[in-house]
C-alpha cells in the first residue's frame, strides 16, 4: 500500500484482492497503534470512499481519493511512501509508526549526473547486501 505525496492511496492488485476487489471502502485510523485500515464497504456507507482503477491498461493498480483523511489525522504526506500492509479483522492495515519506504518516481527531474565514486560505493553496498531472504528457519514467519 502506497501513500503518496498528495494524500492519494494506491494499492496493488494482490493488496485490492486482500479487499474482495471492493468498489468502496472505508478509512480507518487508530491514533494510538498510528495503524490506518481499509475496510470493505458498500457505497451507502456514510464515509465510503471510491476505488477507482488506477490503470488505463486494466486491471491492476487502484487508487483511493484520501487526501481530506490524511489531512484530517495529520498522516505524513511529505513524501510518497509504501508499507506492506497486514490484515487484521477482515480490514487491509498499515502501521504509521513504522517509518515505511519512501518511492522516487520516474518523473523526479535529475539536478546533476552523481559522481563516478557515488555510484561505485552505492553498486558495493547493493553487492554486500545478503541474498538469501528466505524466511522458512524465521519462527516468526510461518
Amino acid at each position: 500500500m502506497t501513500i503518496q505525496k498528495r494524500g492519494v492511496i494506491s494499492l496493488n492488485k494482490a493488496a485490492h484482492d486482500l479487499l474482495d476487489n471492493a468498489e468502496t471502502v472505508e478509512l480507518l485510523y487508530d491514533r494510538d497503534r498510528q495503524v490506518m485500515a481499509l475496510r470493505a464497504t458498500d457505497d451507502s456507507a456514510p464515509h465510503a470512499y471510491a476505488v477507482r482503477n488506477g490503470s488505463k491498461r486494466g486491471p491492476g493498480q487502484t487508487i483511493i481519493s484520501a487526501t481530506a483523511f490524511t489531512s484530517h489525522y495529520g498522516i505524513d504526506t511529505t513524501a510518497t511512501r509504501r508499507w506492506k500492509p497486514f490484515v487484521e479483522d477482515g480490514m487491509l492495515c498499515v502501521d504509521l509508526s513504522e517509518e515505511g519506504t519512501v518511492i522516487t518516481g520516474n518523473r523526479t527531474k535529475a539536478t546533476a549526473p552523481a559522481p563516478a565514486d557515488a555510484v561505485e560505493s552505492a553498486e558495493a553496498s547493493v553487492d554486500d547486501a545478503p541474498t538469501d531472504l528466505s524466511t522458512e528457519d524465521d519462527p516468526a514467519h510461518p
